[in-house]
């Protein structure tokens, strides 16, 4: 049995069984792949993966509990390769961060910036998608960092620590109705017009669809984007009343529009950071952590990381008063 094998049963895995993608990404042949998957196979005893022809059909339940295995001593073998970087190069790596526009274009560039002057032989990479993108990639070691709000349950297999808590704001252009009110905007308010916000699953859309629920009304939404600016470029064109992240709202680009609290329509959403179960943390990530969320001390994240479940997790940071933003 040899590592290469294990990658190749995970990296297939990973590509949906396809055989040809996994080996471009491998930059190996798929021939070389596929005697190197059956060589495992005859000599373990079983079949990893089930086939119709030359084609490979579905993981069999002997080949799950395989890969299991197989991704985390993967794992463990890229601990023992950053451990030994630790010592050699303290300050020298890459850093994947997997998260939502929103995240990295309102939270995360003060912290990017204060991170690279201090680590500049670090190589950051970000990577934008959707809850189940940003949580297989976190997943399969792509990205170091997961940093996301929505879906939370498809990060099971990650450990997920809170940072800060925030709320939404409805946002109109300034000869709407609305921005004529003389009260807080209600729901019912909003229930009158258009709504132009995040696509379902994004940046806590969830909480939005809740809150109208709750009071049985139904948002008569026209048009959902993943990124807040496009958003208010429609806001601006008068398809509708948006409704977006308070974070997203820039008090210079946005002088045109008129922005109204609703975060007392709204339960506050939480984002939260995450990382592999069991995986090594270098220097330089520890740093990253903290300056994203300062509560998460070295210590903080190391006694959540040595706790059994995500359920003692979140029982630990309960005692927490998490920031708003």
């Amino acid at each position: 049995m040899k590592l290469q094998q294990l990658r190749y049963i995970v990296e297939v895995m990973n590509h949906n069984l396809n055989v040809s993608s996994t080996a471009e990404s491998l930059y190996t042949s798929q021939p070389g792949i596929s005697k190197q998957i059956r060589m495992l196979e005859d000599e373990l005893g079983i079949q990893v993966f089930g086939r119709s022809g030359k084609h490979l059909t579905h993981v069999t339940p002997a080949g799950r509990e395989v890969i299991e295995i197989a991704q985390q001593i993967l794992a463990k073998v890229e601990n023992i390769k950053a451990i030994a970087k630790e010592h050699t190069l303290p300050d020298q790596g890459k850093l994947n961060i997997a998260t939502t526009h929103t995240q990295a274009r309102y939270a995360l560039p003060p912290v990017i910036r204060s991170f690279m002057q201090k680590f500049p032989r670090v190589s950051l990479h970000m990577h934008q998608g959707s809850p189940q993108q940003i949580s297989e990639a976190a997943s399969r070691g792509d990205a170091d960092f997961a940093i996301a709000t929505e879906a939370l349950h498809l990060y099971n297999d990650l450990v997920m620590l809170p940072c800060y808590h925030w709320n939404r704001s409805v946002i109109v252009r300034k000869d709407h109705p609305l921005a004529q009110l003389s009260h807080k905007v209600q729901i019912e308010d909003v229930a009158r017009f258009p709504i132009v916000t995040y696509v379902f699953g994004f940046t806590g859309r969830s909480e939005l669809d809740r809150a109208f629920a709750a009071r049985q009304l139904e948002p008569q939404i026209v048009f959902t984007a993943t990124d807040a600016d496009v958003i208010k470029t429609y806001v601006r064109l008068g398809l509708g009343v948006g409704v977006i992240a308070s974070m997203a709202i820039d008090p210079v680009l946005d002088q045109d529009l008129v922005a109204l609290d609703a975060s007392h329509l709204f339960d506050a959403s939480t984002t939260k950071i995450g990382f592999r179960k069991g995986a090594f943390l270098r220097t330089y990530m520890y740093d990253f952590i903290e300056r994203f969320a300062p509560h998460l001390t070295k210590d903080v994240v190391e006694k959540a990381n040595a706790l059994r479940s995500q359920e003692e997790i979140d029982r630990m940071f309960s005692k927490f008063d998490l920031p708003v933003r």
